[in-house]
């Protein structure tokens, strides 16, 4: 009797079953949706952009459907790492970001206030959560303060009116970026007499770009008259050929006379042109110092053993003199100033992304050659291992910036730095470090 029933229930519940299993793999399968809501935590920004076209469109999930790196040892960070300190916590650890309000915001950039005395400007992008289903994508903006180990918003954060741009170009499998609205993964940048804003949208050259505007128009900035007049609105930047589907992390740097370049690509070679008021740009400009940033990239970069690991821009780009402001003798020329920047490098294993930050700094002047480059990856005090999971904390650096209310682009070894970054993609972290500090564990391309 119990058997006859059991076999009656089968022959009711089999059906249904594989019926829900239609219907869940279609759902999964939808790019119109479902691939829309994957891209909530943002796949663009883990992304290697010279495979734009190859993996653009991969969640972490999707990425981790591959063979799990054996065990291995806890890293020793005294040998492995370059361990960096805050100069403001009591713990020397990290301090968090609070946005106060009801949206939580990752990926941060911290510059000083224009006028209001220890006061900073952060800019994140808002965290949107896993069952969110939106296409539209902001940028969160406050005035902060330290409280304690914390850099918290005086209020609510606003929403930067950035204005949104039509692209259509993304096709195949990337079709779904269509379908963004506002802006991704913004960068604000102090240059020698301008802030600017750099931010990811739908592009009328390829799938998605880059565009960069005076910050200073998008919100209450005081002291207006002062610095450049270009890029009042929002201006795609172009590249020299060829363009990849997916183009992120572009940042300017300025020569000694003023003039803005960008650099666009780090790896496997570099690439930065000079840049027009209207976007445009001149020449690749790499290919005069190509020979020997190959010998200093195949010195100090690490090795790409396979799909799972990429190098990628992440930081904006800073200058700085390689002596102390506070020492008389101290004086700025082309032997001693440099701009800098900070790249990564990027794994997925063990179902976890995880980014090793890197210095580099090349020449202010053309040609602009490397000069040097981190011999360890940066390890920021607090970061910690999950040796459960045979990983390590997730943090996307992405901002540079002068501490200290005046200095804007260019800054000298006894000047602190923030260092803005985001962690696992749901919050927002920093650190206040001396130049010195971080220069400390540099190797010359020189002696490469």
């Amino acid at each position: 009797m119990f058997v006859r029933d059991i076999r009656r229930l089968l022959l009711f519940v089999v059906p249904i079953l594989i019926l829900l299993c239609t219907i869940i793999s279609f759902y999964r399968q939808s790019p119109a949706l479902s691939r829309v809501n994957q891209w909530i935590q943002p796949a663009v920004d883990k992304t290697d952009s010279n495979q734009g076209k190859e993996n653009a469109g991969l969640t972490h999930g999707e990425e981790a459907e591959v063979p799990i790196r054996n065990k291995s040892a806890p890293l020793d960070i005294q040998t492995s790492h370059q361990e960096i300190f805050s100069t403001s916590t009591s713990d020397k650890k990290y301090f968090s970001i609070d946005f106060v309000g009801k949206h939580n915001g990752m990926n941060p950039n911290i510059i000083p206030h224009p006028t209001l005395e220890n006061t900073w400007i952060v800019a994140a992008q808002m965290v949107r959560g896993e069952d969110e289903q939106t296409v539209h994508f902001t940028e969160l903006v406050c005035n902060a303060v330290f409280q304690g180990n914390v850099l918290r918003c005086l209020q609510s954060p606003n929403i930067l009116p950035v204005v949104p741009t039509k692209g259509g170009k993304c096709e195949g499998d990337l079709a779904y970026f269509n379908f963004n609205v506002g802006p991704h993964d913004a960068r604000v940048v102090y240059g020698p007499d301008t802030p600017y804003i750099i931010y990811g949208s739908n592009s009328q050259f390829t799938c998605f770009g880059q565009f960069i505007q005076d910050f200073r128009e998008l919100i209450d900035w005081r002291g207006r008259e002062a610095g450049s007049d270009r890029f009042l609105v929002g201006t795609e930047m172009q590249r020299p050929l060829p363009w990849n589907a997916i183009e992120k992390n572009w940042f300017p740097f300025w020569d000694p006379f003023g003039q803005m370049y960008i650099h666009y690509d780090v790896s496997p070679k570099r690439a930065f042109a000079q840049i027009n008021a209207d976007g445009s740009v001149g020449l690749d400009l790499s290919i005069l110092t190509e020979a020997d940033d190959a010998k200093c990239i195949a010195k100090y970069f690490p090795p790409i053993l396979n799909s799972l690991e990429s190098i990628h821009q992440a930081s904006n780009s800073l200058k700085i003199t390689m002596c102390k402001r506070t020492d008389a003798i101290c004086i700025a020329n082309e032997s001693n100033t440099f701009i800098f920047t900070i790249w990564q490098h990027k794994t997925f294993y063990n179902f976890h992304g995880v980014y090793e930050p890197y210095i580099m700094l090349f020449q202010e002047q053309a040609p602009f050659a490397m000069h040097a480059v981190s011999k360890k990856p940066l390890w920021i005090h607090g970061r910690k291992q999950q040796l459960d999971r045979d990983t390590s904390d997730m943090f996307y650096v992405t901002s540079i910036a002068w501490k200290r209310p005046g200095v804007t682009y260019h800054g000298y070894l006894d000047d602190e730095l923030f260092i803005g970054f985001g962690i696992e993609d749901r919050e927002s972290g920093a650190i206040d470090v001396t130049a010195e500090e971080l220069m400390s564990g540099l190797g010359l391309c020189a002696e490469a």
